[in-house]
Parts: structure tokens; sequence; C-alpha cells
């Protein structure tokens, strides 16, 4: 993809916040992750795992949208049976969640899944299958991530900490990995998931300086969908910006597809995943001209499943619009019911507010026309609200 784009993508390697974390290495079917590897973006089906049909095509919406990994519950039996199935058409890698009955664990490495994830607080008798499961995860060559929940903390250690506090989540992750390790398998990956952000946040960090396993982060039951955006980006915000996360999970209440979306903006927001798609437009203001929220709104959706490095200004305002405008590679500054078109900071034309929209999205084209770049479906815009 060429990054000749002019004045709103800077060239060269993006800047981060800080260095990842060094951690070792592991593969979940093709997809590295640990500090040699981009972060990935995960989430989960919310169908019926045994409804196979209902699964593969939740599995193929949730790929469109950007989705590297993808977890399935696995409840029960009919769950279980499902799996080979699944594993076989899926686009990409699945890992089987598992919790309370440990023969699922062992199904799901049999149907070819690439990857397990256990919650050793809720499985029945664990430590006392460590053995044979890292045996049966070693010899099929995949990781398991061991996911610690606030909500479902081994009943010892809830005794001994009076609740689930970072702490605790921590020294149960790193029990349990010792036991795996003490039958010689360190395949691991580890969470350790809270619904407050600040104690996941504490968590995940103190995690970090004791281990250099890769790390999935989450904020779990998160919340609905304006709720949880927020707790996750502020606690992957603070956790990314130290290099610490390998792997990330936004838990929504709502559509899976909303995962992926937030995921992979937090991600962009920090120069973790190359910046597609972005809209730069007005705050709520007085000074507005136009209706600038319905105009950002129509150009985010006539640009949509357009993939490439492009800045795009949504002004409406003589205050901060021309300077917005012209620093972006596409732009408009909008008053008295016309609009200023700027491309790489020059005027191109004055068109009316009627046609404002349509003019964009025909520069949008042509720019990528020239660069030899290519609109891609399915790609998401990335509104960014400016001062």
């Amino acid at each position: 993809m060429s990054t000749a784009i002019g004045l709103g993508m800077p060239e060269g390697p993006a800047p981060t916040l800080a260095p990842r974390r060094k951690t070792r290495q592991l593969f979940v079917g093709p997809v590295g992750v640990g500090s040699e590897h981009p972060i990935s973006v995960q989430s989960m089906t919310t169908t019926k795992t045994h409804d196979v049909n209902a699964t593969l095509q939740q599995i193929a919406q949730l790929t469109a949208t950007g989705c590297d990994i993808v977890r399935v519950a696995c409840p029960k039996t009919v769950d279980a049976e499902a799996l080979p199935a699944i594993a076989k058409k899926s686009p990409i890698p699945v890992i089987a969640d598992i919790h309370f009955q440990p023969k699922y664990i062992f199904q799901a490495i049999d149907a070819g899944c690439a990857a397990i994830r256990v919650n050793p607080g809720n499985i029945k008798e664990f430590d006392g299958r460590v053995k044979e499961v890292a045996r049966a995860a070693g010899d099929a060559g995949i990781p398991i991530r061991i996911g610690v929940n606030g909500g479902s903390l081994d009943k010892r250690l809830l005794e001994k900490y009076g609740k689930a506090t970072p702490e605790a989540l921590v020294e149960s992750a790193m029990w349990e990995a010792s036991l795996f390790e003490e039958h010689g398998y360190g395949d691991i990956a580890i969470s350790v998931k809270h619904s407050d952000p600040v104690l996941m946040v504490e968590a995940y960090r103190q995690l970090a300086a004791q281990t250099d396993y890769p790390l999935h982060l989450g904020v779990t039951e998160a919340g609905p969908k304006f709720m949880g955006t927020i707790k996750s980006s502020v606690a992957f915000g603070a956790l990314l910006s130290e290099g610490i996360g390998d792997t990330i999970r936004v838990s929504l209440s709502a559509d899976p597809v909303e995962e992926i979306k937030v995921g992979d903006q937090i991600l962009q927001a920090l120069n973790l995943r190359p910046r597609k798609l972005e809209i730069v437009s007005c705050p709520s203001c007085g000074r507005a001209q136009v209706d600038v929220y319905k105009l950002a709104e129509e150009v985010t959706a006539g640009l949509e499943g357009m993939e490439f490095p492009l800045r795009v200004a949504v002004m409406g305002c003589v205050v901060n619009g021309p300077g917005e405008a012209r620093d972006a590679d596409l732009g408009v500054a909008s008053g008295n019911g016309k609009g200023q078109i700027f491309v790489k900071g020059e005027v191109v034309k004055t068109v009316p507010e009627s046609q404002i929209v349509q003019t964009l999205i025909e520069e949008a084209m042509r720019i990528a026309e020239e660069e030899g770049l290519e609109a891609v479906e399915g790609a998401k815009a990335e509104v960014r609200v400016t001062k």
C-alpha cells in the first residue's frame, strides 16, 4: 500500500507511546501472539455453538470487519460436537472457551481448535487435570489462555483476599501457569479481567512485571455499547500506552461486530495498527454555519468501504474550518450555504452545500486512483472529533 498521500498521514513508521513489553511468542493458528507480532483483535460469537451455520455466518461477519481470532463457547456436549466443523470451516483461528467440564478441553483439542481458553476458577477439579491438559495441548502444538476473571475467582483466593483484588487475580493466574510449567508446557497466554477498569489495569501491570507470558487484555462485563466502549478504551489505552498487551477483546453487550470496530479504532488511535480512513469533524459549537452533524454522518457513510490512509476534514465554521481542512488530505470548510473543497492544502473548488458530500466522495476516489490505491469494501471510517 502506498504511503505517498501528503499532509494528513505522517510518512515513515508511526510513533508510539512506548515500546512493546518483550514476551514469549505464541501462534494461534497462523496468527502470531506476542511482542514480535502485531496486536490482534478478538471477539466471541453470540450464537449457540451447536448451531454450526449460524456460528459460521457470524464468524464470517466478524472476519469481514477485521477480527483476527474468534472464541466460541462450549458449555454443552452438543457444542463440543460442533467444534470440528467450525474449526475446519472458519476463515480465522477458533479458540474454544471452556468452563466447568474439563472433558470439553480434550474434545476441543481433538476438534482442531487453534487454542483453548480455560478459567481454572470454575472448571471442576482442574488442578488435578493439568498434566493431561498440558500433554494434549503440547502434542497438538496449540497454546492455552489462562483466563482469570474477577467474577469467577478461585474460592481459595477469595477467602485469602476477601475479594477479587489485583493481587488475587495475579496470584491465581501465576499459580495455574506454574502447574503447566511443572509439566514442561509453556505455550501460555494470560488474562486477568475485571469489570472495574482501575483494578483491571493494576492487575495487568503487576502481571506484566512478573512474567513474560503474552497478555490478552479485556475489561470483563464492560457493559452496553457506549459504557463498555469508554471503559475498555480507558483501560486499554492506559496499558497499551505502556507497551502492555498483545491481543485484545472489547467486551460489549452488543453485536460482536461492534467489538471489532472499537478494538480496531483503539489500536489505530495509538498507532499500533496502520491508520485507514480518518474523518475529522467539528464538535458541537454555536459557530457552525451548516448542519455539521448531518454532513459528517453523510460523508462517513459515503466513504465507508474505502480502506487507505486518507484524512478527511469536515468543518462547519470559519474559525477552525479552513485550517483543519487545509491540513487534511481532503477537506471542506463550510459556511453560508457553500463549501470550499481543499485537496492537499489547496482550494480546488467551491460548491453548494447540497453538493459537498458527492464532491468529497469524487475527490477521494480521484486521490485513490492517482496514488494507485484501492477502495476495499468492509473498511471502517474513524470519526475523530476535534476542538
